[in-house]
């Protein structure tokens, strides 16, 4: 049995190495059985496995509650090393009438989720369909979101679900704060694929359940060819963008999760894609 959590081979050039690529969270019944997980895998190591098959995990948990700190430690240590988690801010926050008034919550949920150290790779914070910040709004509430914790640079992205918010203001005010905006690779939400920050984050959701890997194979192809664009630097024409294709720029880090649509596929996809990295 523990030939099973032999880590997959990881990227091996410093361009690709920046790519993190996965699911959204690992608690999945449809994943058990053979499916992803191996047949009568235990459900206390599934962690354990699906962080040795793939190179990120993105936590959708914390949205819906925070966990212990030690919850956080725990995870960290089920998993190898140069894996990474992202994690979803608490709707209890993101769903705030007054978000500048959620700087406790902030501090609460950042200090906790801080003891996954060097696990830690973003903070994701999504606005749904019917919260619609101001941009002075929006301004105030980046302010409160630190830099750093436990010792560590703290990275965060941003989704947004109200097409009426992407302008040209938004995305200065993103890059003035080294803030991602996530593409949502989706036909039911914004998609706009413009680079605002010192890394990339794409949330692909349109996974077919007849199919295999999920996705075609050539769109696979065309995301590894994307990621490997973010990651050196480039900025991928092909994808839309609001204000222009940015100049070649310095390194960056990449993260592609697939989330949604026929959910039990993502695996296949994600393990696909790293494999084509």
């Amino acid at each position: 049995m523990d030939d099973l959590f032999a880590t997959a081979a990881r990227p091996d050039d410093a361009t690709t190495a920046r790519i993190h690529v996965g699911t959204g969270g690992w608690v999945y019944a449809p994943w058990r059985g053979g499916a992803f997980y191996p047949e009568k895998l235990v459900q206390r190591r599934e962690l354990e496995y699906a962080s040795r098959q793939l190179t990120a995990i993105e936590i959708n948990g914390t949205y819906y509650g925070a966990q212990k700190p030690a919850t956080y430690a725990k995870w960290r240590d089920e998993t190898p090393p140069g894996f990474l988690f992202t994690a979803k801010a608490p709707q209890r926050i993101m769903a705030s009438r007054r978000l500048a008034g959620t700087g406790a919550q902030v501090e609460d949920f950042v200090g906790g989720i801080a003891e996954l150290g060097d696990r830690l790779g973003a903070l994701l914070w999504q606005f749904d369909r019917g919260q619609s910040p101001a941009l002075d709004e929006l301004a105030a509430f980046l302010d409160l979101l630190p830099e750093r914790a436990g010792g560590r640079r703290l990275r965060h992205a941003l989704e947004l679900r109200d097409a009426a918010l992407f302008t040209p203001a938004l995305l200065e005010l993103l890059r003035a704060r080294n803030v991602a905006l996530v593409f949502a690779g989706s036909d039911e939400h914004p998609s706009w694929a413009d680079l605002t920050a010192d890394f990339g984050y794409a949330r692909l959701m349109q996974s077919r359940a007849d199919l295999a890997e999920g996705y075609p194979g050539r769109e696979l192809d065309e995301w590894a060819r994307r990621a490997r664009q973010w990651a050196g630097g480039g900025d991928p024409d092909d994808l839309p963008h609001l204000g222009g294709v940015q100049a070649p720029a310095a390194a960056r880090e990449a993260f592609v999760f697939f989330i949604a649509g026929a959910k039990e596929r993502n695996p296949a996809a994600a393990q696909a894609l790293i494999a084509r990295l």
